[in-house]
């Protein structure tokens, strides 16, 4: 049995892994300036970025539809004998809602990730391990998949806290005292919502490695298959800093670093970093 991988604009996978493993994804649309543009084809985070350094409103994403997804399913299945699908938090959008619709009487499998950006990539990832190791009955794949969801550990320290206030997840007064006190808070996914973690002082380079700290804090309890290092554009020292100390506390056998798209960026802005993997 042949069996497609697709997934939402939202799951941050690079564009070396998408055409690696033949992923099909599916982009949502943004809408930033009064014009509507499609994830990951004619906008980029960087056009955010600008946007908004320049007085603009933050850009909103409007789900996918059902219909937009049936014509996606229904042409890949001219190819293949089954699809799952791999969707953002039901939470955060109507995306899984509108897959599922779509899916009704086609052998397409919806996952509802119950995470955002590479929280959702490690589960796909999964996925295409299996497959890849022969695996050919969906319904196994996706009881695997399913299984693993409380088991992401998906979080982000951010940098700069105006993207939040503009998104109304933190109050003027609550980012201008962590202005001031140099506090870098983390925002943890659980249970399928973005809620606000530790929060860490100092220097960005010294908060990095507070984070790393933190969140590796139980080496043994951590899955070292993979981990992924997503980020909305920091330095390469930042970069291969991170990964250093990541390496420190857990010799996960695949690193994956991705620039995160337009739905990370949108909510938590510059200078954002995540630490994302499987604990067993």
């Amino acid at each position: 049995m042949k069996i497609r991988i697709t997934a939402d604009s939202t799951c941050d996978l690079s564009p070396e892994y998408i055409q690696a493993h033949d992923i099909t994804i599916i982009p949502l649309t943004v809408t930033m300036g009064g014009t509507d543009y499609t994830d990951g084809a004619d906008i980029a985070p960087d056009d955010i970025f600008r946007h908004v350094d320049a007085g603009g409103d933050l850009p909103k994403t409007a789900a996918i539809n059902s219909d937009t997804y049936r014509q996606r399913f229904k042409a890949l299945l001219e190819d293949c004998d089954a699809v799952i699908h791999f969707n953002i938090s039901a939470d955060f959008s109507s995306c899984y809602e509108h897959a599922v619709a779509a899916a009704e009487g086609l052998p397409v499998y919806c996952v509802d990730s119950r995470n955002l950006s590479s929280g959702i990539a490690l589960l796909l990832c999964e996925a295409v391990d299996l497959i890849e190791a022969g695996e050919d009955d969906p319904k196994a794949i996706l009881d695997h998949v399913n299984a693993l969801i409380d088991k992401v550990d998906a979080s982000f320290i951010v940098d700069r806290l105006d993207f939040l206030y503009k998104g109304g997840r933190c109050s003027m007064v609550a980012m201008l005292g962590a202005n001031i006190l140099k506090l870098r808070p983390c925002i943890e996914v659980t249970g399928g919502k973005m809620v606000v973690g530790k929060k860490f002082r100092g220097s960005y380079e010294r908060c990095l490695k507070q984070y790393v700290d933190d969140r590796l804090r139980s080496p043994d309890a951590v899955n070292a298959r993979r981990v992924f290092i997503t980020h909305t554009g920091v330095t390469r020292e930042q970069f291969e800093l991170t990964k250093e100390m990541v390496l420190e506390h857990v010799p996960f056998q695949e690193v994956l670093e991705v620039r995160a798209g337009c739905s990370i960026t949108s909510h938590c802005g510059q200078g954002t970093l995540g630490v994302l993997f499987v604990r067993k």
